[in-house]
């Protein structure tokens, strides 16, 4: 892969991990466009290499409380801390047993259905609209919340359809209060994304015979960056209830996907 190709797959990443568009979804798409001819293995290393720099992003702008998190786990005393950490906790169930079970499964979606991808893009578009006319509430996430919202992340593991979408509009749609929706959003897969990586690396053969590390690197920088203006701006959209002009482009965009893979 050339640096320019590492370029761009690291902004559409960046970009897309935290607006509601899919970022499996749309790098599925970006690979197929760019002609990505890359081994497998290569493959799946920049992909690897573009989701820690954006679950980095996210570190870095909710490092007071990530810090919060840790501090009410080890605390060993109910505390609003804890409490918030144990919910983390519960949301990530449902997608780490899905991971763990159907981890070959899942992987067999990763190989160019466009087809898949653009239907999941339709659904996550009509997700994102009802979201959009639900009401604001002040309400918090609780801990059956936090089991249903982790059960839209497990589904959101899919090609196409958008995790932050599916997690954020579920919680919308059941009432949570929007901006605390999008922080618990972003906050309950920085230790999926961390524990995949890991996964990955530990599972995977990367001893690949001319790594472009320059391509890497690169790739690492765009989606880190981008992601830091990302993971702000989806914030102030979901406040400001502007989630339908991301429903009508992934409407859109799965369309295209659709026509694209016939």
């Amino acid at each position: 892969m050339d640096a320019i190709s590492a370029i761009i797959l690291g902004i559409i990443q960046g970009l897309t991990e935290f607006l509601p568009v899919s970022s499996s979804g749309h790098l599925e798409l970006a690979k197929a466009i760019l002609g990505d001819q890359t081994v497998p293995k290569e493959s799946m290393l920049m992909t690897v290499v573009l989701h820690f720099a954006t679950a980095l992003s996210t570190v870095v702008i909710f490092r007071k409380d990530i810090y919060k998190i840790i501090k009410g786990l080890f605390s060993f005393k109910w505390n609003e801390e804890l409490e918030f950490s144990l919910k983390i906790i519960i949301s990530m169930l449902p997608a780490a047993i899905i991971g763990v079970l159907f981890d070959d499964i899942i992987e067999t979606f990763f190989n160019g259905k466009i087809l898949l991808v653009g239907a999941m893009l339709i659904l996550t578009g009509g997700l994102l609209f009802l979201a959009d006319k639900a009401k604001n509430t002040n309400k918090d996430v609780t801990f059956f919340s936090a089991l249903i919202i982790g059960i839209a992340q497990a589904i959101a593991i899919l090609p196409g359809i958008s995790r932050s979408g599916a997690t954020i509009s579920t919680s919308v749609l059941m009432g949570i209060d929007r901006e605390k929706a999008a922080r618990f959003s972003f906050l309950m897969v920085v230790p999926l994304i961390f524990g995949k990586i890991a996964k990955d690396l530990l599972s995977d053969d990367f001893s690949i015979v001319n790594i472009n590390t320059s391509a890497l690197s690169l790739g690492f920088i765009a989606a880190f960056i981008t992601g830091l203006f990302a993971c702000t701006w989806m914030i102030n959209i979901v406040k400001k209830s502007k989630l339908t002009y991301f429903a009508i482009y992934c409407i859109i965009a799965g369309i295209v996907a659709i026509v694209w893979s016939f």
